[in-house]
This record gives C-alpha cells, sequence and structure tokens, in this order.
C-alpha cells in the first residue's frame, strides 16, 4: 500500500460536503464524542441524529452501546448515515496492552477486528487504548511495555494496512508524550498515529499544550476535554469539568492545533461527574511510576497548578469506582451530561471559533 503522509490523510478523510470550505477558511472541523452521552443509553442512530441537530461537521463513536454494535450489517448502516447527516465519522476499539505473554493474540485480534470495523463504518482511523492508567500497567518496568506495544503494533500491520484505516493511540493516563512518541516512532508512524485527546495527560503530570505539541506531527484526531489543576497538601489535585471552565488555556491550544494539524477533526469530549483525583507527587512511591519523568516538562505542569483552583460551579458526582449509579441519580446525571456536552459545543463554537456548518 502506498504511504500516504498526515495531511494528505486527514485531508481525503473529510467526507462532509463542508470539508472543502472548512480548510479554506482555517477553521477545524468540529464534532463530539459519544462516550460522553453514555448515561442516555442513546443507539448509534439517535447518536448520529443528535450531532446533526447541533450542526456539526464530525462525530466519533466510542464505546457504543448499540445492541447492534459488532454487526457488519450495522456497519453499513451507521456509514450511510452519517453520510446521510453530512457527518465524518470515526471510531475504533479499547485498550489493547496486552497483561500476559498468552494475552498478546487476544489484543492482536481486537485491533484486527476494530480496525474492519472502522473501515467498513468509513471511518479513517481505529483509535485504541494501551491501559487505562499507569498504574493498571503489568509488572515491569515502562521501557518494557514500551517494546510490547511496538511488537503489538508491528504483528497487526499488513492486516492495518490492507483495512485503509490507521491506528489511532489515544493519550490515556499512561504514557507521558515522549513516551508515545517512541512508541509511534517505534511501530511506524505511516501507519500508527495519536488521537489527541487534552484531558489525560493532567493524569500524568503534563501541560495538555506540551502534549500537543510533542505529539502534533503524528495527530489523527482532537479530542477537546477541559480539567481543573490545583496544590493539594499531598501533592496535586486534578478534575475534569465542562470544556470552558477549567484551567487550561485552550484559546491557545485551539491556535496551535490551527497551526500544527490544520484540518484535524475536533471533538468536544466533557467527561465530568467524577471525583477530583490526587496525584501524590510527595511521596516517594509515587515516583517509581515515572523513572525518568522529566524536570523541564514537570515544572510546567507545575506553573499550572499553582495557579489553579477546584472546581466552583455545581457538579453531580456519581461516576465512582466500583460503585454503580444509584437510580435516583440517573435522570441528574442524563441532564447533566448533555448539558456539560451542549455547553461545551457552544464554547468551542463561539469562543474557540471551530467549526463550519452551524455558521450557516
Amino acid at each position: 500500500m502506498a504511504r500516504v503522509d498526515r495531511r494528505t490523510f486527514l485531508q481525503s478523510a473529510a467526507v462532509a460536503p463542508a470539508a472543502s470550505s472548512l480548510a479554506a477558511a482555517g477553521r477545524l472541523p468540529l464534532g463530539l464524542n459519544t462516550y460522553c452521552l453514555r448515561a442516555l443509553r442513546w443507539n448509534d442512530a439517535q447518536l448520529l441524529e443528535y450531532a446533526a441537530g447541533l450542526k456539526l461537521d464530525c462525530i466519533f463513536l466510542q464505546d457504543s452501546l448499540d445492541p447492534k454494535a459488532m454487526e457488519p450489517s450495522h456497519w453499513a448502516e451507521v456509514r450511510a448515515q452519517a453520510g446521510s447527516f453530512g457527518l465524518s465519522l470515526a471510531t475504533g476499539g479499547g485498550g489493547v496492552l496486552p497483561k500476559t505473554p498468552e494475552a498478546f493474540e487476544s489484543s492482536r485480534q481486537h485491533l484486527i477486528l476494530h480496525a474492519r470495523r472502522a473501515a467498513a463504518m468509513g471511518s479513517p482511523i481505529v483509535r485504541c487504548v494501551c491501559a487505562a492508567e499507569r498504574s493498571a500497567f503489568p509488572p515491569g518496568a515502562p521501557e518494557q511495555h514500551m517494546e510490547t506495544m511496538i511488537r503489538l503494533l508491528k504483528s497487526v500491520r499488513p492486516e492495518i494496512t490492507s483495512s485503509g484505516v490507521k491506528v489511532a493511540i489515544e493519550i490515556h493516563k499512561d504514557w507521558q508524550a515522549w513516551e508515545l512518541k517512541r512508541i509511534i516512532e517505534g511501530a511506524g508512524k505511516d501507519f500508527v498515529g495519536v488521537y489527541l485527546d487534552t484531558g489525560n495527560p493532567v493524569f500524568v503530570m503534563e501541560d495538555p499544550l506540551l502534549t500537543l505539541e510533542t505529539l502534533a506531527p503524528y495527530a489523527l484526531t482532537l479530542h477537546l476535554r477541559d480539567s481543573v489543576v490545583y496544590e493539594h497538601k499531598r501533592g496535586i489535585a486534578v478534575q475534569w469539568v465542562p470544556l470552558g471552565e477549567g484551567v487550561i488555556d485552550f484559546k491557545r491550544i485551539a491556535a496551535r492545533a490551527r497551526e500544527l494539524c490544520p484540518g484535524i477533526p475536533t471533538h468536544v469530549k466533557p467527561i465530568t461527574g467524577r471525583p477530583p483525583t490526587i496525584l501524590p507527587i510527595y511521596e516517594d512511591s509515587f515516583w517509581k511510576m515515572y523513572p525518568h519523568a522529566r524536570a523541564s516538562e514537570l515544572s510546567r505542569f507545575l506553573a499550572i497548578a499553582r495557579q489553579g483552583h477546584p472546581y466552583e460551579n455545581h457538579m453531580v458526582i456519581e461516576d465512582l469506582p466500583g460503585r454503580q449509579t444509584p437510580a435516583q441519580f440517573v435522570a441528574a446525571i442524563q441532564f447533566q451530561q448533555r448539558d456539560h456536552m451542549e455547553r461545551g459545543i457552544e464554547y468551542a463554537k463561539k469562543t474557540l471559533d471551530l467549526g463550519n456548518r452551524w455558521r450557516a
């Protein structure tokens, strides 16, 4: 298969009718990430209709709850419906870092299956995640897990390239940007890139702007999620909040994205309703997970925390590990997820000047 550079790849992926005018205007296409609406339990058709109703350019179908999600006949239906709404669509799978040698083949098959599904749905990428978070890595040094990921990705190269998609590794709560860059370049940047998420870098003590600037050459999709970051007696507290209501400078991030990733599909992704997480940076045991942390990059993150503050608006907290959402909370969470999504989209349109179809 002929090699395609990132700029050409992104341009060819833009299937919405407004794509050419977006490029001409220098605006980034605007969409939403469906995971943020999971409490509504909508099927894929309802999610597509919702995105079209908000006059968006694109949609990222993540962790679909549709009962037909893994049926090949459904993939064609979703592709056709997205096309009828003028929405470019992207999708993918989940975690792939094998926890044991025996799990390697299962991870391979997961990536191959979701690449086939993504291609059938018209997605130019197949999303994957390495690990849920840094502490979820299996035993061993980070370098060992990098090599495992590189080996895994190389092993599926023939199937991925023949499907016509690229692997987009989501920036999660696992790798710092310099580590993920090493994985991508080790595996092959011609078929592996990045799903840029601005919400996860703070969980690995990283300024999201630094993440963008480091990984922009490999970026295939951009997802905007805001955070509050502030000092705590044990270290640094981080919490996700609605877009535009945290301490991250999204005006600067949007400007740099236009400069470094022209035309990249950009999705609002407000995962809220979770309590603050404490990064215990004053405890020696914490740093065992980061044996090669870079002081200059940590200092940028600490500067954000020094000027930060807790979230001061109202939020229903319901997403607690190991606890099912109480029945009494369901309606409130459904309202909150939709409200936070729509507040974020409004901010992206009016303050960040993203998107095009809504202007008509």
